[in-house]
C-alpha cells in the first residue's frame, strides 16, 4: 500500500511541477521574456509590413472586388472614358502647340518626322507669302523658286526616312533639320524679320 501511495505521490508531484512550469512559462511570455516568441512575432510583423499583401488579404480583396465592381462599375465606366478622352485631347493640343500647327492638322504630321514635316510646311507658307509680297524683288522670286525645290526634296527625304532603321532615320532627320535651318533663316531675312 505504501508503494501505491509513493507512486501516486510522485505522479502528483510531477504533474504539479509541470503545471507550475507551464504557468510560469505563460507568465514569462506574457511579460515578454520569451526570446523565441518575441523574435518570431517581430519577424512576422516585419514580413507583413514589408510585403503588405498576404494570401488572406488577397482573398479578401478579391471577395470585395466581386461585390463592388459589378455594383459600381457601370457608373465608373463613363467617367473613365471621359477622363481618357480629356487626357488624349490635352496631349493632342500639346503636340500641336509643340509643332506649331492647328490641332485639326495633327494627323497630317504624324510619325517620327512629323515635326520636320510641319516645319517644312510652315517654310512653304512663308515662301508663298514672300512670293506674293508687294516689295518682293526678282532675287526674292528666284530664291522662292530655288527654296521651293529644296523643300520638296526635304519632304521626300523625311518621308523616305520614316521606314529606315532608327540610327539612319535620326541621321537623315538631323541633315534635313540643318538644311531647313538655312532655308528658314534666309526666308526670315528676306521677309525682314531677322
Amino acid at each position: 500500500m505504501t508503494s501505491k501511495f509513493c507512486v501516486s505521490s510522485a505522479a502528483i508531484t510531477t504533474s504539479t511541477t509541470r503545471r507550475r512550469g507551464t504557468a510560469m512559462a505563460r507568465k514569462s511570455r506574457k511579460n515578454g521574456h520569451d526570446d523565441t516568441l518575441a523574435e518570431s512575432s517581430k519577424t512576422k510583423g516585419t514580413e507583413e509590413h514589408e510585403s503588405g499583401l498576404t494570401p488572406k488579404r488577397a482573398k479578401n480583396a478579391v471577395r470585395v472586388a466581386k461585390i463592388v465592381i459589378p455594383a459600381v462599375g457601370p457608373a465608373l465606366i463613363p467617367l473613365a472614358v471621359r477622363a481618357a478622352s480629356g487626357v488624349r485631347d490635352a496631349y493632342d493640343r500639346y503636340q500641336a502647340r509643340k509643332m506649331g500647327i492647328p490641332v485639326d492638322q495633327l494627323a497630317e504630321y504624324s510619325g517620327h518626322g512629323g515635326a520636320l514635316l510641319a516645319r517644312i510646311s510652315g517654310a512653304a507658307e512663308g515662301l508663298a507669302e514672300l512670293r506674293h509680297a508687294p516689295q518682293a524683288t526678282d532675287d526674292d522670286l528666284s530664291f522662292t523658286q530655288h527654296a521651293q525645290g529644296t523643300l520638296e526634296q526635304l519632304t521626300a527625304s523625311v518621308r523616305a526616312a520614316e521606314h529606315m532603321p532608327s540610327a539612319r532615320r535620326k541621321a537623315a532627320h538631323k541633315a534635313v533639320s540643318s538644311e531647313l535651318d538655312g532655308v528658314e533663316s534666309e526666308l526670315l531675312r528676306r521677309l525682314g524679320v531677322a
